[in-house]
């Protein structure tokens, strides 16, 4: 048998999902090896330098390094070292809207002749309905029984290690055996284990990313129809929900993007093709940025306008800019002969000018991000600020 003498390995460990878990078990006591394929990110993180913004993140990271509790690869033979090994690797879709399932697949092929049956395969990215199954299948076919258990990831993005210690952790497997280690290692760091079925486990955690999708659509729904009467919708929400408990889910409006959301509401959707409510919310999500340039154009020509849009991250206060809706704007102004301009407080680009550069050079400013840093933005006189977030001084605010 081969020697064991790492807890954890963690493929794609170097990545957004992989690698907040992988500090949360070096700080748990946990030997964990980040098995990743970009050798750059791997160097960076080796040296004690995180590679994207993770909110107290670095202290652990580099806590781990001085304890030697890390092992950085990007060669499968060392997955054979850990007792655990955990998937992390992303699941986008292909251009018809359909997970792709067979990346997953092929990877285990890949992994199969490193991997060994006495170790528990633990799958954290989000899958189709029935996938682990598949994934037990692969693995089954050199005649061997197999560990395979799905515990979804659930934290948002810049805030895994404190949700890690806090948030329950679902845990499913293929067999009991697989269960019981699952359960037996995440409970090294989440306060609460909740037991489910594997296919229980998967819809679990496509349904609590589609039901805040669907969220964002309701107030998406909600701030066009406000907006087209020319009323603030920000002050009818905040009105609804002020001690008003029935009313406090609903979110504000905004742009609602980044690599989940959407790609698990149309896993659903490609899942289950009576799923109308989800096909409607991404039909809405997806339509705001016309719906604002819509709105804009009716007040300014646009071919003759300087637009600038604050933030092009996905998400508030975070550097990540996967499939943010904000490049979606850009590219649609740009299409209407707008000359734009672009800024953001953590994603870097040699193109982006800080958010006071923008705001003096423009005619439009559109808020794409509510990052903490425009609530205290200074917005020139006669500036027309699209703010659909609501996330600007009230008084600087101009209703799209």
């Amino acid at each position: 048998m081969d020697n064991q003498d790492y807890d954890v390995c963690i493929v794609g460990g170097a990545g957004h999902v992989g690698l907040p878990l992988a500090l949360a078990f070096a700080a748990s006591g946990q030997r964990v090896i980040i098995h990743d394929l970009n050798k750059a990110a791997l160097e960076m993180i080796r040296s004690g330098t995180m590679p994207f913004v993770e909110y107290g993140a670095e202290p652990l990271l580099n806590k781990a390094l001085l304890e030697n509790r890390l092992l950085f690869s990007a060669e499968p033979h060392d997955i054979t070292r850990a007792e655990h090994v955990i998937v992390a690797i992303g699941t986008p879709g292909d251009e018809y809207l359909n997970p792709k399932l067979r990346a997953l697949l092929d990877l285990f092929k890949r992994l199969h002749p490193y991997l060994r049956p006495s170790q528990t395969i633990i799958i954290r990215s989000t899958v189709f309905p029935r996938t682990c199954r598949q994934v037990e299948r692969v693995l089954s076919q050199d005649g061997q029984r197999w560990k395979v258990a799905y515990c979804p990831e659930r934290i948002a993005q810049g805030y895994a290690i404190r949700e890690l210690k806090e948030l329950p952790q679902i845990v499913s497997g293929s067999s009991s055996e697989a269960v019981e280690a699952a359960t037996r290692l995440f409970g090294t760091i989440s306060p609460e284990i909740v037991q489910l079925e594997v296919e229980e486990a998967e819809l679990a955690k496509l349904i609590t990313n589609a039901w805040r999708y669907i969220q964002f659509a309701a107030a998406n729904q909600f701030y066009m129809v406000a907006s087209s009467i020319g009323i603030d919708f920000n002050r009818v929400r905040d009105a609804m929900v002020r001690g008003y408990g029935r009313a406090a889910s609903l979110p504000s409006a905004g742009f609602a993007a980044g690599p989940c959301l959407l790609k698990d509401t149309m896993q659903l959707a490609s899942f289950n093709n009576h799923f109308q409510l989800g096909h409607a919310a991404m039909a809405i999500n997806e339509g705001l940025p016309n719906f604002v340039v819509d709105m804009i154009s009716r007040r300014h020509h646009l071919s003759e306008t300087r637009v600038g849009i604050l933030g092009m991250a996905f998400k508030a206060d975070v550097d990540d800019i996967r499939d943010s809706l904000s490049y979606k704007l850009g590219k649609i102004l740009r299409f209407h002969g707008a000359q734009m301009f672009y800024s953001d407080e953590f994603a870097r680009d040699p193109t982006f000018i800080t958010k006071e550069e923008l705001v003096a050079a423009v005619d439009v400013a559109i808020v794409g991000v509510p990052h903490s840093a425009y609530r205290t933005l200074v917005v020139p006189p006669g500036l027309d600020l699209v703010d659909v977030w609501g996330v600007v001084p009230a008084q600087t605010h101009v209703q799209v």
